[in-house]
């Protein structure tokens, strides 16, 4: 068993068509399935169905590729880190989803600039979820992410949490109101805009309140259940709550009346400024298409969007620490409340 009988395998498995498989890897079928034949020889095994069209995975082969997969992505990372610790680059690379662009990221970049002239830096606009493959692959050394990830690569710092403001179109009946309640909001068609989810370990809490279906109709029992806990006995099968928005709306036991999905926070903004809804947005957002949106407190103040710093927990690169330290000193300027970290 060799690594090009592997990728070989993998290849044939990904795409279950040996002429597919022959493109992408560039090597011709006749070697593609000498390969496969050979790997399969050695495990005295059969891992693909060939009798099938579009070919199949044997049950074998099934569990084979999806452990074989994993170790061949940690191979990969493995190879890229050691390449890039003997030819370290001196530019920065650094990843940001777009609503931390709207907020300090800029001073950011100008503070660590002023203060470290010679730091070359390179910024990508990448989604959370992205951004640990952008990471492993080398595409990144850093990135600034909504989301916590649970990856054994991965190491990550909480910067600071957030508040979420209520976005409103200027003619809606609200768009005046300062402190805004989640209840009040339900009615309305609410536009959701987040690419990467939640993990799958959401609360009970969240998952019940999708399933017994509570909307602003119910007023009264949902502040009842808000204060009080919301029970569990519901008959419904419980389904963890992973879009963020309505994570945050399901644990004070509320479900939005109406929802659209769009591609981005950009788009989801546009519609809110053509009076198609309304959606919640980072603070930092709420200088966008004020001719239009009307930006209003939330009541909540554990409705927030967190802000984290990750890296690779074995390659942190050199001009790091320094990019820390303007994260700080910017924070510090602004008066914002932190608790200082750093990188292992």
């Amino acid at each position: 068993m060799d690594l090009k009988q592997l990728n070989a395998f993998i290849a044939i498995a990904d795409l279950r068509s040996f002429s597919a498989a022959a493109t992408k890897t560039g090597l011709s079928q006749p070697s593609l399935s000498r390969l496969l034949k050979q790997l399969e020889t050695d495990m005295g095994v059969e891992l693909i169905d060939r009798y099938h069209r579009p070919l199949h995975l044997t049950e074998a082969g099934a569990f084979f590729y999806d452990k074989i997969s994993a170790i061949l992505t940690e191979i990969d990372t493995v190879t890229s880190m050691t390449q890039r610790l003997s030819a370290p680059s001196s530019i920065l690379n650094i990843g940001f989803v777009p609503s931390v662009l709207y907020g300090l990221l800029p001073e950011i970049i100008a503070m660590l600039k002023q203060s470290n002239p010679d730091i070359e830096v390179n910024l990508k606009d990448i989604s959370s979820y992205q951004q640990v493959e952008a990471l492993k692959s080398g595409e990144i050394d850093i990135g600034f992410g909504r989301f916590a990830h649970q990856d054994p690569w991965i190491q990550q710092i909480l910067l600071r949490h957030e508040r979420y403001m209520v976005a409103l179109p200027k003619a809606h009946p609200m768009a005046q109101v300062r402190e805004q309640r989640l209840i009040d909001l339900a009615n309305n068609r609410l536009i959701l805009y987040h690419q990467t989810h939640l993990p799958m370990a959401t609360t009970v809490l969240a998952s019940n309140a999708i399933s017994t279906g509570l909307t602003a109709n119910t007023i009264d029992d949902v502040a009842k259940s808000s204060s009080n806990g919301l029970s569990s006995d519901s008959h419904l099968e419980n389904k963890p709550i992973t879009e963020p928005l309505l994570h945050l709306f399901a644990q004070y036991g509320i479900s939005p009346f109406m929802t659209t999905t769009v591609s981005d926070l950009q788009v989801a903004l546009g519609l809110v400024a053509a009076g198609e809804g309304i959606t919640l947005v980072p603070a930092s957002l709420q200088t966008v298409r004020t001719e239009q949106i009307s930006y209003q407190r939330l009541l909540h103040e554990n409705v927030t969007s967190p802000i984290y710093l990750h890296t690779l927990k074995d390659l942190v690169h050199p001009n790091i620490p320094h990019l820390l330290t303007a994260v700080y000193e910017v924070y510090e300027q602004r008066g914002i409340t932190y608790r200082k970290q750093n990188f292992a």
